[in-house]
């Protein structure tokens, strides 16, 4: 007899729809799974045999095909053990199979008949809302599912009370969705405060107009001047989640596998993997692509820490996403994009040593050595980071200082208001920056005082900028202009801007 049920898994951060056909007839007792499945699922009929006899149903001896449907693609997980228990019950007739085609089941069965947790059970249940199913899912799932509005979902415990439900008697729990858009921002963070930050007004003055512009940041100052401290802090200045923006972070994270019960996100990400991670692991990929580090900073902050000690092939895969807010990851049979839209932020010391630009310490490093140090990070890859500045090492008198420094929320409300003028500017292009501005938008926005404009000539002459460094001080000359609510590019926001660019004046030697 055949039974067919609905189950789902993930693809890349969105859900798909998987046919489970369960075929049981007379003939030699076998337990077949096709459709592409990985080894978890090709184990699931040991789990799905476990939790139908601790469960109180015997299947009698016979030939079982299950197939999961389309067969092209590569099924992996153990989400699928829920409905192929269900749709074997239904094919030897422990359970009706009239609803089965109402239900989009996914679960992983322990071997005494219990539920646990799946991993993308957000995607899931938008998949389910729009193929208009009810949602079967297990319990610790149902605080993450309850994010999509608009859908049926039920939860389970055990085989059992799924069972229950197909024959008739609804002992199922049903969800309540979150459909409110209450705000997501909590000042009860632990990222820490600016205010904590003593000195370093320089490095913190480019660390909100970065913020303001989406622009992206390094810093190069010797061990423990601020570098890493400040770039902590930097999610703290950034403007508030919205509704959406909270669903899409949350779908990226079920998605991963790493949403847990972490779905009132109230700060952007801020992801700081090591310097030893893989260009997959940073950028996403594997013979089922999974997002990378850079999907996981999406709407957030990526930190780079120690930024010339990363590998060179994963480094040069962040040209791309950098500048188009997302990564297409290519195989045979499939291509996936993942979203990356994140502010980089990246940290590193002036040489090996550290100590090249301390005026209190020697620098140990040859000229040999410091170019080389300098060398790992390509032309390309320095051209698409706005901003370059070098941070000194903190004064004594300014560790000690009992001056009261700015808040986050200080600094958060200018943030805030140059983000609204670019709102303002760029409508239809929901949280549109500065910086990712085309070259025709530069020229209708980026309007230059006469005396900016021969500033700039000149250092396009000394600093050898090239065309890609010349819109990006336009750029940030923008957003420092948008901070001082100015219409017109000054002459001092060029100068500031061109201050921006350390690199470019080729101060290492």
């Amino acid at each position: 007899m055949l039974s067919r049920t609905y189950s789902s898994t993930c693809f890349g951060i969105d859900a798909y729809l998987v046919d489970i056909e369960v075929d049981a007839r007379n003939g030699m007792p076998q337990f077949n799974i096709v459709g592409l499945p990985d080894q978890a699922v090709r184990e699931s009929k040991e789990r799905v045999r476990s939790a139908l006899v601790n469960s109180g149903f015997w299947i009698p001896p016979k030939r079982i095909t299950v197939n999961l449907a389309p067969a092209d693609i590569k099924k992996e997980g153990p989400a699928f053990d829920l409905a192929i228990a269900i749709g074997l019950l239904a094919s030897t007739g422990f359970v009706k199979r009239e609803p089965l085609n109402k239900f989009l089941m996914v679960g992983e069965l322990a071997l005494d008949g219990s539920l646990r947790q799946v991993r993308g059970a957000l995607p899931i249940a938008h998949l389910a809302r729009r193929k208009n199913l009810v949602l079967i899912l297990p319990e610790q799932n149902a605080e993450e599912a309850s994010l999509e509005d608009g859908c049926a979902i039920y939860t389970a415990s055990s085989l059992k009370t799924v069972i229950q439900t197909m024959n008739g008697e609804w002992v199922l729990k049903k969800v309540s969705t979150a459909s409110d858009s209450s705000r997501l921002y909590s000042d009860d963070t632990d990222e820490g405060d600016f205010s904590e930050v003593k000195g370093q007004y320089h490095a913190k003055r480019a660390a909100e107009i970065a913020t303001s512009g989406g622009h992206n940041l390094l810093f190069i100052g010797p061990p423990g001047a601020g570098k890493t401290m400040i770039a902590k802090r930097i999610p703290t200045v950034l403007p508030e989640l919205s509704r959406s923006e909270h669903i899409e972070i949350a779908k990226i994270y079920s998605a991963a596998g790493t949403l847990g019960n972490r779905t009132q996100i109230v700060t952007r990400p801020f992801r700081a993997p090591h310097h030893t991670i893989s260009q997959i692991g940073l950028v996403g990929g594997g013979s089922i692509p999974r997002p990378g580090e850079i999907t996981l900073a999406h709407r957030g902050v990526l930190f780079l820490d120690e930024f010339p000690e990363f590998r060179r092939d994963a480094i040069e895969a962040l040209r791309a996403p950098m500048e188009e807010g997302c990564i297409l990851i290519a195989r045979a049979k499939m291509n996936i994009l993942f979203p990356a839209q994140f502010l980089t932020v990246c940290a590193m010391n002036p040489c090996p040593c550290g100590y090249l630009t301390s005026p209190k310490r020697p620098c140990r490093c040859t000229m040999a050595q410091i170019q080389r140090y300098h060398q790992k990070i390509s032309g390309p890859i320095l051209d698409r980071i706005d901003l370059h500045v070098e941070i000194p090492a903190i004064e004594y008198r300014d560790l000690v200082s009992q001056a009261q420094e700015e808040s986050s929320r200080e600094i958060r409300e200018r943030v805030n208001q140059a983000r609204t003028l670019q709102a303002a500017r760029f409508p239809g292009s929901a949280g549109k920056t500065n910086a990712l501005m085309t070259t025709k938008e530069i020229q209708t926005y980026c309007a230059v005082h006469e005396a900016g404009k021969k500033l700039l000539e000149r250092a396009m002459s000394e600093l050898h900028l090239s065309a890609r460094g010349y819109h990006k001080i336009l750029k940030i000359a923008r957003t420092i202009a948008d901070l001082a609510h100015s219409e017109m590019i000054e002459e001092s926001h060029i100068a500031e801007a061109i201050q921006y660019r350390t690199l470019d004046r080729n101060w290492f030697g």
